[in-house]
């Protein structure tokens, strides 16, 4: 029985939605259907608003090149942020040392380490310095360099030098998007190359990230999903994503 356009939609999101992209051979041979009935079906979708249309398939519309500033980022998906956050924090344990980049999930990770003595925290974000002055028991190392007003973090060179001096346990990591095709990503050419370093200088590489940041392609790649340890995330993230993500070898956590 042939499929429905209905039908043939909802495969082709969802294909986008893990993928970040479709190729027309491609979804003619998992469909069935001709070439022409693919690209017929493209250019609809691309009418609907849903994709844009590329040689040889079609992209999703949702390429992230601006990142909002850190105070707006820190307001949104507050709770989910506040529970990854929590489960990230659990993984901690004394006597270890962690990196945390200079992200706003990152951020809600301190607050469940603050009577943590035992625990060393280094950073290059000025606002988790800030927030671990004021609560945080355990040694902190902050890694100075050509300090960003934009970013609120310290970068460059010197930054980068200075992370090589360190080994550490854990490194927890945010990013602007991830997708299958493209891995993690950044805004930012200049934080990417510190989640980069700091992924190299960590026995474990953990990337905490709300579900809005799943089938989104950022500036800049930080590095191919099969480089991290684990990733964190809350229950809205679909479950085809979980288990794509499972099947690479990465441990999927997801916050209550």
């Amino acid at each position: 029985m042939s499929l429905t356009y209905e039908d043939r939609r909802m495969t082709i999101l969802k294909q986008l939605e893990i993928e970040g992209k479709v190729q027309v051979h491609h979804l003619s041979h998992l469909l069935g259907i001709s070439t022409e009935t693919v690209r017929r079906d493209l250019d609809r979708l691309e009418k609907e608003g849903k994709l844009r249309k590329v040689y040889g398939g079609a992209v999703k519309m949702r390429m992230e090149l601006v990142e909002p500033p850190f105070l707006k980022r820190s307001q949104m998906m507050m709770k989910e942020k506040t529970a990854i956050g929590k489960l990230a924090a659990s993984l901690v344990q004394d006597g270890e040392t962690i990196m945390l980049d200079n992200g706003t999930t990152t951020m809600e990770i301190l607050p469940h380490l603050k009577d943590r003595a035992n625990v060393t925290l280094i950073t290059h974000s000025v606002p988790i310095l800030n927030l671990a002055l004021e609560m945080f028991k355990g040694k902190i190392i902050f890694v100075g360099g050509e300090m960003n007003v934009d970013y609120q973090s310290a970068t460059g060179s010197l930054t980068d030098e200075l992370y090589d001096q360190f080994k550490v346990n854990k490194a927890f990591l945010t990013v602007g998007g991830i997708t299958l095709t493209e891995g993690i990503t950044d805004f930012h050419l200049a934080e990417a190359i510190i989640s980069r370093k700091m992924m190299r200088r960590a026995e474990e590489a953990i990337v905490v990230a709300d579900h809005s940041k799943f089938g989104v392609s950022t500036f800049v790649k930080i590095s191919r999903l099969e480089e991290i340890s684990m990733l964190i995330t809350d229950p809205g993230c679909p479950n085809e994503w979980i288990d794509s993500i499972e099947a690479l070898g990465i441990e999927v956590r997801i916050s209550n």
